[in-house]
């Protein structure tokens, strides 16, 4: 069977978007509907249900041109990645409602539209999961998990059903109390006000948040400065950790992965776990940082010059040799993206337990996975390397990302001068 939309939406590359969906019987699809344009020459994007034949669309409350419909997968302009956010948060609205429905056994589309029609006045949950589900759909778990904790928090203060309009600068204050009272630090706090914040500016450029019903910024709700996390050790120091034993073979593991960590380039625990002997190529490493491939204009390769001591690393931790074989027994090249997460985030725990009863061993207070990537960047910072150098090095998209990465080093570095400025009060006594 085939519509009236389906005629005239047939020249349309790429119709369906990126946004799909089939299970019992039931499609979904994002869809530029062509039946009738506005005056400009632009269509709605809607989200059309097939099932038994029968057909239902439900609006995303956009319109594009058929030329931006189709440039709209690949768009790097801030507007269409908003646009194309805003119709995958309405796709995944539909699809969630659809997936309790069959959960129940419930389904036909008269249910659907009250099912939908009852969620109208869309709430902070439901905002919540659309984000969920298009971040796992993505791939992009380590943002779904941070996404997903930050709800559970919501909904242990406020419930399963908190309306947009009902979040004010005042039941924001309350909900950091409530953080607070649960023994979550200020960096916790921060990364739970400004993910919810990331939600609103989102319903506020689809038009579901007024500007007046906004409840961030000053005069109203001020996200607070994280505490201070950044450690940055000394040549000396980390010489010290690179010779130390316990005689324990777990121990040596975690401290030479975390030496690797630093020398090659302050590299993530998410980029180490799925380097491959492919990556290396005439005595370097090569690597794209997980953490911008997404968000980066272009493709910027990191490059790491494999210096004796990484070699040792790589001979004695590594795997054998193969191209398309991880370089360490992390992975097994059959996980999805949810299980390699899960695994890099058991080896990130298990360095940092391992870095931090070192660091307690030779009185140098915590190390972590972090502190490797930061003494990497002011290590070479303080040996009078060119900012662009470190900057190329850290994989950073521009220099200012890397002034301000530094920032707090420096300042760190001012001080400890200036207090040696006061010793002389020691000759005194």
């Amino acid at each position: 069977m085939c519509t009236f939309v389906c005629k005239l939406c047939v020249h349309i590359k790429n119709e369906t978007l990126m946004f799909d969906y089939s299970k019992d019987g039931i499609t979904v699809s994002a869809m530029l509907d062509t039946r009738r344009g506005t005056a400009t020459g632009e269509y709605p994007a809607k989200i059309r249900v097939t099932y038994r034949r029968d057909r239902k669309y439900y609006s995303t409350g956009k319109c594009l041109s058929i030329e931006d419909w189709e440039k709209l997968p690949t768009s790097k302009a801030r507007t269409m990645i908003d646009t194309k956010e805003s119709i995958g948060n309405s796709f995944n609205h539909v699809r969630n409602a659809i997936e309790e429905l069959s959960f129940r056994g419930d389904f036909t589309l008269d249910a659907l539209n009250q099912r939908l029609k009852a969620a109208s006045c869309e709430t902070v949950n439901i905002a919540f999961k659309a984000k969920i589900a298009n971040l796992k759909d993505n791939d992009q778990i380590g943002n779904m998990i941070v996404y997903d904790n930050v709800l559970k928090g919501i909904e242990r203060f406020a419930g399963e059903k908190i309306r947009l309009d009902s979040i004010t600068p005042d039941w924001l204050r309350r909900y950091e109390k409530f953080l607070r009272n649960e023994g979550k630090t200020s960096t916790s706090i921060g990364i739970h006000m400004r993910t919810l914040r990331a939600i609103f500016n989102s319903a506020k450029r689809a038009g579901n948040v007024k500007e007046s019903q906004y409840p961030f910024g000053a005069d109203k709700y001020v996200i607070q400065s994280g505490e201070g996390r950044k450690m940055a050790l000394t040549l000396e120091q980390i010489g010290q950790i690179a010779r130390y034993d316990d005689g324990s073979r777990a121990t040596a593991k975690y401290r030479d992965y975390w030496m690797f960590l630093y020398l090659c380039n302050g590299v993530n625990v998410a980029d180490f776990v799925k380097l491959k002997y492919s990556n290396i190529e005439d005595g370097e490493i090569y690597f794209v940082r997980q953490k911008t491939e997404r968000t980066a204009k272009s493709r910027k390769e990191v490059q790491v010059s494999i210096t004796e001591p990484v070699q040792r690393i790589i001979t004695t931790w590594g795997n054998r040799i193969g191209q398309d074989t991880y370089i360490f027994p992390i992975l097994n090249g059959g996980e999805d993206a949810i299980s390699i997460k899960r695994k890099t985030q058991y080896l990130t725990r298990a360095i940092n337990r391992r870095m931090a009863d070192i660091g307690e061993k030779l009185s140098l207070g915590n190390i972590s996975t972090y502190t490797a990537r930061h003494s990497f960047a002011t290590v070479l910072k303080r040996s009078g390397a060119n900012i662009a150098y470190i900057s190329e090095s850290l994989g950073h998209s521009d220099l200012r990302t890397t002034e301000n990465y530094l920032a707090s080093f420096e300042k760190e570095e001012r001080i400890k001068n200036a207090e040696l400025l006061t010793k002389y009060k020691e000759y005194g006594k």
